[in-house]
């Protein structure tokens, strides 16, 4: 049987809601303290070199990893080209409801917003 993007996508969804207050608080924190307009949250299964690790799969009984970095991150380790900041700013929820994912799986890589309730 094989899995659809959608039903793979709900299913990540579904691992990540347990951790929504964590990732809020997060996003909150990177906002009031001025660090970024735009927290996104790297999701993935390897190792990475990103942002500031805020769930592990070992101590927080998951099987993803989440890492908190910023739209300026992004931009410097050029996984965003400069040219497409503006592009990407209009396309950003507004950080206070919604979560910004950077989801790295066996589907490659993509930008998900999902509401923080």
């Amino acid at each position: 049987m094989n899995v659809t993007v959608d039903e793979k996508m709900k299913q990540l969804e579904a691992e990540i809601t347990p951790f929504k207050g964590v990732l809020a608080k997060a996003a909150d924190a990177i906002l009031v303290q001025d660090v970024s307009n735009y927290p996104i949250f790297v999701v993935h299964q390897q190792t990475i070199d990103m942002g500031i690790a805020i769930v592990n799969p070992e101590g927080d009984k998951g099987k993803w990893s989440i890492n908190a970095s910023t739209l300026e991150e992004f931009v410097t380790k050029q996984l965003i080209q400069q040219e497409k900041v503006e592009n990407f700013k209009k396309v950003y929820k507004n950080p206070e409801t919604d979560l910004c994912l950077f989801i790295l799986s066996d589907l490659g890589a993509t930008f998900v917003f999902i509401p923080r309730v």
